[in-house]
């Protein structure tokens, strides 16, 4: 876990707001896409930029 992903805390109060019913193309890693939309927004860089470690 990266410096500021989220704790098991956090992310168990925001799994429980996620949609859990499969539709068309299987899903990627909601937490790990999360962190990413994170990493994002704490850094403003390019999503270019994104380390690998969420996903892009």
């Amino acid at each position: 876990m990266a410096r500021f992903d989220l704790s098991d805390a956090e992310w168990q109060i925001i799994e429980q707001h996620l949609p859990n019913k499969p539709r068309g193309v299987a899903r990627v890693d909601d937490r790990r896409v999360l962190n990413g939309i994170f990493f994002i927004l704490r850094t403003g860089s390019p999503s270019r930029d994104l380390p690998e470690r969420y996903g892009l």
